[in-house]
């Protein structure tokens, strides 16, 4: 009965101690900064989109996200987490480090979320942990936490040398 306690209790340590491996830390909290800049009267001067009834298109559902010198295809999920994303492009976001296979910011903003637990993360997932963390990761690994998926970058090949080891400016635009 003693091994089946301690096997017990050794799994469920194992399986609660993961959650310190990975995810946004409040902690250092970097800064998300807008293309679209505020009127003063709730209007922005991002471009016009006089297209709002029509269906989107597939274009519409791929974005440039730019890392220095780099230029990557995302591919947007199809969810409404995405669609708010996308809503708020332009955004130049200035994204730390963490765990060496993540990029983090919090937005000033919440975003809808319906977070599940992909199990394996994969290189090029860019995700939603909680509502206003945007997470780009850049290793593969295995993961207990729960994200909303916001896209994947198409060909993720060179994405972990463009981010580096430490905070780096993420761009993303239409």
């Amino acid at each position: 009965m003693k091994p089946l306690i301690a096997t017990a209790l050794a799994m469920l340590f194992a399986v609660t101690s993961g959650w310190a491996v990975t995810a946004c830390d409040r902690n250092d909290e970097p800064t998300a900064v807008s293309d679209n800049a505020s009127t003063g009267d709730g209007t922005t001067n991002a471009p016009e989109d006089n297209d709002n009834d029509t269906p989107e298109t597939p274009d519409a559902m791929i974005l440039k996200m730019k890392i220095g010198n780099s230029t990557f295809s995302v591919t947007l999920a199809d969810n409404a987490t995405a669609r708010a994303f996308a809503d708020l492009l332009p955004l130049r976001l200035n994204m730390s480090e963490l765990n060496g296979n993540e990029k983090y910011v919090y937005l000033d903003q919440s975003l809808p979320a319906q977070a599940s637990s992909p199990g394996i993360i994969q290189t090029g997932d860019l995700m939603l942990y909680g509502s206003s963390c945007i997470v780009l990761f850049y290793e593969n690994f295995s993961t207990s936490y729960r994200y909303t998926r916001i896209g994947r970058v198409d060909n993720p090949a060179g994405l972990a040398a463009a981010v580096g080891s430490g905070s780096v400016t993420v761009s993303f635009e239409h």
